[in-house]
C-alpha cells in the first residue's frame, strides 16, 4: 500500500501551483506514478481560488500571527475571561481582514484574480483556522481544495477539504483546577499591573501639567514682585522730590509775605503823596 506520505509530497507540489495549471500538471503526474498512488494523484481535485489563495498563504508563512491569536483565544475561553475574549476577538476581526486582503494580493502577484466573493470565503476559511485547531491544521498543510467555515458550534466539517490526508490534531489535555486557578490569578495580576501602571501614567501627566504651571506662576511672581520693586524705588524719588517741592513752597509763601508787606506799605506811602499835592 502506498505511504500517504507519498501522496502528501506530490499533492504539496500541484497545490503549490496556480489553479488553471493544476489539472495538466496533476494528469502528468498521475501517468508518471504506478499503482495505488496513480488512482490516489488522479483523484485529487482543482482547488478553487479561495482555497488556492489561502493555501499560498499558509506556504508563505503569513498565518503565524493567526496560529498565536487561536491558542489565545483558547486560553481565555479556558479561563472564562470574557474581557479578554472581547478584545481578542476584536482583535480576530481585524487580522482575519488583513490577511484575507493580503492573500488576495499574493494571488495577484502570480496572476490569479480573487472575486469579492471569493474574498469573503477565504475570510471565512481563516476564521475557521483561527477558531478550530482541526481547521488550522488542515489550512496549514497548504493542500486546501475547498475553503471552510466556522460555525461557532460544531467542528469545523474537514470532509473532502483537503488533497491528501489530512493531519490529526491530538486532543489538549483539560486544564486541572490548579491549572485554571493559576491562570486566572495570573491574568487577574496582569490586568492590575495594567491598571496600576495606566494610573501611574495618567498621574505621571498630571504631575507634569502642574509642574509646568507651577513654573508659569513663579516665573509671574518674581516679575511682579521686580515690578513692585520697581515701583517702590520710583515712589521713594517721588516722595523725596515731593518734600523739596513743599520746602520750596514754604520758603516762597514766607518772601510772598515780605514782599505783600512792602507793596502794602508802598500803596499807603503812594495814598500820602497824592493826597499832600492836593
Amino acid at each position: 500500500m502506498t505511504a500517504p506520505a507519498d501522496l502528501d509530497a506530490v499533492a504539496a507540489e500541484l497545490y503549490a501551483l496556480p489553479p488553471d495549471e493544476f489539472t495538466a500538471a496533476r494528469n502528468v503526474r498521475a501517468n508518471q506514478a504506478d499503482g495505488p498512488l496513480a488512482a490516489q494523484i488522479k483523484a485529487l481535485r482543482k482547488p478553487t481560488a479561495a482555497a488556492w489563495a489561502v493555501g499560498l498563504l499558509a506556504r508563505e508563512g503569513q498565518l503565524g500571527d493567526a496560529l498565536e491569536l487561536s491558542a489565545a483565544l483558547r486560553e481565555a475561553q479556558d479561563d472564562l475571561d470574557a474581557a479578554e475574549l472581547n478584545r481578542l476577538g476584536r482583535q480576530r476581526r481585524a487580522l482575519v481582514a488583513a490577511l484575507a486582503a493580503q492573500a488576495a494580493d499574493l494571488a495577484a502577484a502570480k496572476g490569479v484574480t480573487v472575486s469579492a466573493s471569493a474574498r469573503t470565503e477565504i475570510e471565512k476559511t481563516i476564521n475557521a483556522a483561527v477558531m478550530d485547531a482541526a481547521a488550522a491544521a488542515a489550512v496549514m498543510t497548504g493542500r486546501l481544495v475547498r475553503t471552510l467555515e466556522a460555525t461557532g458550534l460544531e467542528p469545523v466539517d474537514l470532509t473532502d477539504a483537503v488533497g491528501g490526508s489530512v493531519p490529526g490534531v491530538p486532543d489538549a489535555p483539560a486544564p486541572s483546577r490548579d491549572d485554571l486557578a493559576e491562570r486566572r490569578a495570573r491574568k487577574a495580576a496582569e490586568r492590575e499591573l495594567r491598571e496600576a501602571e495606566r494610573a501611574a501614567g495618567e498621574a505621571d501627566r498630571e504631575l507634569a501639567k502642574i509642574d509646568a504651571k507651577l513654573a508659569k506662576a513663579r516665573e509671574r511672581t518674581d516679575h511682579l514682585r521686580e515690578r513692585v520693586d520697581d515701583l517702590r524705588a520710583e515712589l521713594a524719588r517721588f516722595e523725596a522730590d515731593a518734600e523739596k517741592a513743599e520746602a520750596a513752597a514754604t520758603d516762597l509763601e514766607a518772601e510772598r509775605t515780605v514782599a505783600a508787606e512792602r507793596a502794602q506799605s508802598a500803596a499807603r506811602a503812594t495814598e500820602r503823596a497824592r493826597k499832600a499835592l492836593t
